[in-house]
C-alpha cells in the first residue's frame, strides 16, 4: 500500500530546442534581418562579406534577444490571448527564468560582437533598440497607452539604420528615411490586425486603439496614417536612394494601399457584429475582411519596397566591392 502511495507525480518534459527557437520570434526576426540587410547594402560602402555577415548575425541575434525578453515579461497576458497562448512560456514548455537568461545573454553577445567587429555606433543603436523594445515598449507602453505600437514602432524601424551604421559608421538622412517608412507603416499595419483580434487584447487588458477609441476612430486613424505613409514611400526617389523600378513599385503599391485603407475606413470592421469567428485563429467575418486585407497587403507592400531597394543597389555592386 505504501508503495502505491509513493508513486511520484509526473515530471515536466524538458524544453526542446524548437521551443527556445520560438522564443526568438523567428518570423519577426526574418523581417528585421531583411530590413537590416537592406540598410547595409543601400549604404553603398564596400564591406567585406564576412563582416557583413557578422553585422547581420548581430542584428538577428539582437532581435531574437528582444523577442525572448518580451515573451518572458508578457507571459501573463500571452496566456490569455488566443493568438499567443501557445507560446513556450505561457504554455509551460520553457521556464520564465530561462527565457530571461536567454534574452540577457543574447543581448550582451550581439551588442559586444557588433562593437568589436564593426563599430560602436552600430552597437549602440542595437543596444538602444533591444532596450526600447524590451523595456520601453514591453514593460511600459504596451500596457499603458493606446499609442503603444505607434511609439513602440521605433524599435522595429531601427534595423536599417543599424545596418547602415555597421557599413559606414554614420547614419545619414537616407538611413533615417528607411526608418521613417517602417515607423509610419506600423500603425495601419497593426491597427488593421487589432480590428479583428480586439477580443484577444480585451481579455489580456492591453489598451489597443479599437478598445480605447473605438473601431470607427481606429479606421479613421488608419486612413490618416495611410495618407501620410504612402507619399513618404516615394521620397527615396527624390533623395537618390530609390530608382525607377522603386518608383513604379512604390507608386502602384501605394495606390493599392490607399484603396484598401479607404475601403477599410468605409467598412464596419471592428464593430461588434464584425468580430472574428471562433472556428479558426485568423478567420474573420465578412465585415472584418477589409481589415484583414489591409493587414495582409501591408506586409507584402513593405517587403516589395525593401526588396526593390535591395535589388537596385545590389545591381550596382561589382566583384571588386565584394573583395574590399
Amino acid at each position: 500500500m505504501a508503495m502505491i502511495q509513493a508513486v511520484s507525480a509526473p515530471t515536466r518534459a524538458p524544453a526542446r530546442w524548437q521551443d527556445f527557437l520560438q522564443l526568438l520570434k523567428p518570423r519577426v526576426m526574418s523581417l528585421v534581418v531583411f530590413t537590416g540587410l537592406t540598410g547595409l547594402v543601400c549604404a553603398g560602402t564596400p564591406v567585406h562579406p564576412f563582416l557583413a555577415g557578422v553585422a547581420i548575425l548581430c542584428i538577428a541575434v539582437g532581435a531574437g534577444a528582444s523577442g525572448a525578453l518580451n515573451m518572458w515579461y508578457d507571459a501573463d497576458i500571452d496566456g490569455k490571448m488566443r493568438r499567443t497562448r501557445g507560446r513556450p512560456v505561457p504554455a509551460g514548455r520553457v521556464q520564465g527564468a530561462d527565457a530571461l537568461a536567454l534574452g540577457v545573454v543574447l543581448s550582451m553577445f550581439s551588442v559586444m560582437l557588433m562593437g568589436m567587429a564593426l563599430n560602436w555606433l552600430a552597437a549602440g543603436l542595437l543596444a538602444f533598440t533591444i532596450f526600447f523594445y524590451a523595456v520601453v515598449y514591453t514593460v511600459w507602453l504596451k500596457r499603458w497607452t493606446a499609442q503603444n505600437i505607434v511609439i513602440g514602432g521605433l524599435a522595429g524601424a531601427l534595423p536599417p539604420v543599424i545596418g547602415w551604421a555597421a557599413a559606414t559608421g554614420t547614419v545619414p538622412l537616407n538611413a533615417w528615411l528607411l526608418c521613417g517608412i517602417i515607423f509610419m507603416w506600423t500603425p495601419p499595419h497593426f491597427w488593421a490586425l487589432s480590428l479583428y483580434t480586439s477580443e484577444d487584447y480585451k481579455k489580456a487588458g492591453v489598451p489597443m486603439m479599437p478598445l480605447v477609441a473605438g473601431a470607427s476612430s481606429t479606421r479613421k486613424q488608419i486612413l490618416i496614417y495611410s495618407l501620410l505613409f504612402t507619399p513618404l514611400c516615394l521620397t527615396p526617389v527624390l533623395t537618390g536612394l530609390g530608382g525607377p523600378i522603386y518608383l513604379a513599385v512604390a507608386g502602384l503599391g501605394g495606390l493599392v494601399f490607399l484603396l484598401l485603407a479607404v475601403r477599410l475606413f468605409r467598412s464596419r470592421a471592428g464593430d461588434a457584429q464584425a468580430q472574428r469567428k471562433d472556428d479558426g485563429l485568423y478567420d474573420v467575418r465578412a465585415g472584418a475582411k477589409d481589415a484583414r486585407n489591409l493587414f495582409a497587403f501591408s506586409i507584402l507592400y513593405l517587403t516589395l519596397l525593401f526588396a526593390t531597394l535591395l535589388g537596385e543597389h545590389l545591381m550596382r555592386v561589382t566583384p571588386l566591392d565584394l573583395l574590399s
